[in-house]
């Protein structure tokens, strides 16, 4: 499927962004990845690297001129990932889908679910999903990015 066939479902409506706002969510993807790293417990840390992710995924999506609708939004976000930027994010997109589960079940299940090596490893998976985005910003969409 592709982000027009997304539209046509009604998963997506038309969104029009702009440097602004893709500054704040990359701003929003900073704070996360510091406050990640804070003294509190695996659980929180891992659901505050997921919201990095989840930000980047959502730049990826609003410069691509869409936003997800209200049922299966994180989902969505996610998924769109490899239709944005390849087949080769596709193992990406299921990885990231897996972290939002594990999110879910330490938010609203039972505490313990996350390991700070789940934290580590989202983390870092971030950071380089961050850069990729950013390369994928300054390439395809000059002017959503600031110099």
């Amino acid at each position: 499927m592709s982000l027009a066939q997304w539209a046509e479902n009604g998963w997506l409506r038309l969104h029009v962004t702009s440097e602004k706002e893709i500054s704040d969510l990359l701003k929003i993807v900073e704070r996360d990845l510091q406050d990640a790293a804070g003294d509190i417990s695996a659980d929180w840390r891992f659901g505050i690297a997921y919201n990095a992710a989840l930000k980047l995924c959502t730049i990826l999506l609003y410069a691509s001129g869409h936003k997800p609708e209200k049922a299966l939004q994180h989902y969505r976000t996610i998924q769109a990932l490899p239709l944005i930027l390849g087949e080769r994010y596709k193992a990406d997109a299921k990885y990231l889908d897996i972290c939002r589960n594990k999110r879910n079940t330490a938010e609203y299940d039972y505490v313990g679910s996350v390991t700070d090596n789940d934290v580590t490893e989202l983390v870092e998976y971030v950071i380089n999903l961050r850069k990729a985005i950013v390369q994928w910003l300054k390439k395809n969409k000059p002017k959503l990015v600031a110099n």
